[in-house]
């Protein structure tokens, strides 16, 4: 464990606090989208299929452009790509609000923006999860990554509540253009993070795929990172097959749409406890011990799949999300520690690639199958998907040996790239 002043050490470095509170923002905004772009669709068409093609578009167009946004987060100020794509988020879904609210929406307009925002995204993450190490010293970047966790999950919880409140009492339309406002504020707040780049610009800018296949060889060369990828790969596509696109149609005829928000701000609540835990939390094995709770995932589907109340529904996704970030905290700081801080977005974007490739299939397949084998079973399913995958990360023996690396109370007290 470590003391109260060390756990919140990275606060006193102003790039940092910049950086969280951005997040926090566009954290809170987003938050509410995913609830009230389901209920638009919902209220628009009522098909759990038109849900599935418009959240499955954005996702198909985050996996197409996020190796380039790796390559271009590794070329330019990851701050100002941070402010660009803030920008650029908030006028499509300003666009989408503007169409909810003035009854103008079709599931194709929708499928369109919702596959901009996507592509807006994909530069966005990489540049968001390298930034990380030049704000703060080296050895302050677990503590880092949990405060920024727990800023993150505190925007969650507060959106996923404010959201259910706003798609009940006013409709989705004003929950999507509180999201697009976020948008707009974060870009700001963003604007304030100053370091310096780390590329080295004495060396000659390469081609996109010549820097394409660096990152791939730092991403490959390392069992523990594409094993844990691999896993991702089928669980991430379980859970928010599960969540986003059943979970809502479940609510709508059982909770209520209210309650499902609680559900969803529960468990980002279980995530902000998970956090406070991993602040402090001192392991020799951290990855191992991620990779493990991510077994937490799997009690909301079976309980979402079989006993859908309000209250069994409210507890699974508590402890669900203590168990989930563990593992958020554990895969930031071993991949910041491990991965070279100029090739860190790329190493991040095939990260995301291989973990979200998946997940437009799980959601555009989900509602079919739904259809044919019936919901509670494919919950069922989607809850032995997340066990399995847990299972086969843990096969890797590199998953199961990587030790967090320690540094000497003597480190450099200088954030990478960070501005004097």
């Amino acid at each position: 464990m470590t003391s109260t002043g060390a756990a919140f050490a990275p606060l006193r470095y102003v790039p940092f606090r910049y950086l969280v509170t951005g997040r926090f923002i566009s954290v809170l905004g987003n938050a509410i989208a995913p609830i009230a772009l389901a209920f638009a669709v919902l209220d628009l068409t009522g098909s759990v299929r038109d849900l599935g093609l418009v959240v499955g578009a954005r996702s198909v167009a985050n996996v197409v452009f996020l190796l380039f946004g790796g390559v271009i987060a590794d070329r330019l100020p990851r701050q100002a790509v941070m402010v660009a794509s803030s920008a650029l988020a908030a006028v499509t879904q300003g666009a989408v609000a503007a169409l909810v609210l003035t009854h103008n929406a079709t599931i194709l307009l929708l499928i369109v923006l919702s596959a901009i925002n996507g592509m807006v995204s994909a530069f966005a993450h990489p540049a968001t999860a390298a930034l990380m190490p030049q704000t703060v010293p080296a050895a302050l970047l677990q503590p880092a990554n949990a405060l920024s966790r727990l800023g993150v999950n505190a925007g969650s919880i507060g959106g996923a509540s404010v959201g259910g409140i706003l798609v009940a009492v006013v409709g989705p339309g004003w929950g999507i253009a509180v999201d697009a406002l976020s948008f707009a504020l974060a870009g700001l707040a963003f604007a304030g993070v100053r370091v310096t780049a780390v590329r080295d610009r004495s060396v000659a800018r390469r081609s996109t795929w010549i820097e394409l296949r660096e990152g791939w060889t730092e991403f490959s060369s390392r069992t523990w990172v594409w094993a844990v990828v691999l896993g991702f790969m089928v669980l991430n596509a379980a859970l928010t097959s599960g969540l986003n696109v059943l979970g809502p149609s479940v609510a709508d005829d059982g909770i209520g749409r209210r309650a499902w928000g609680l559900v969803l701000a529960a468990e980002t609540a279980g995530m902000i406890v998970g956090a406070l835990v991993a602040l402090r939390l001192r392991v020799r094995r951290l990855l191992l011990l991620g990779v493990v709770s991510m077994l937490g995932g799997a009690p909301l589907l079976l309980v979402l799949g079989t006993v859908p109340h309000f209250v069994p529904l409210l507890l699974a996704a508590f402890v669900g999300g203590i168990a989930l970030e563990q593992f958020g905290v554990a895969w930031e700081t071993s991949m910041q520690q491990n991965i070279p801080s100029d090739k860190l977005a790329r190493v991040y974007s095939y990260d995301m690639l291989g973990s979200f490739v998946a997940i437009p299939i799980g959601q555009i397949a989900v509602g079919p199958v739904a259809l044919a084998i019936g919901t509670e079973s494919t919950l069922l399913v989607a809850a032995g998907l997340v066990v399995l995958s847990v299972l086969g990360m843990l096969a890797s023996r590199d998953v199961r040996r990587l030790e967090t690396r320690t540094l000497p109370a003597d480190a450099p007290e200088s954030p990478v790239g960070a501005s004097a």
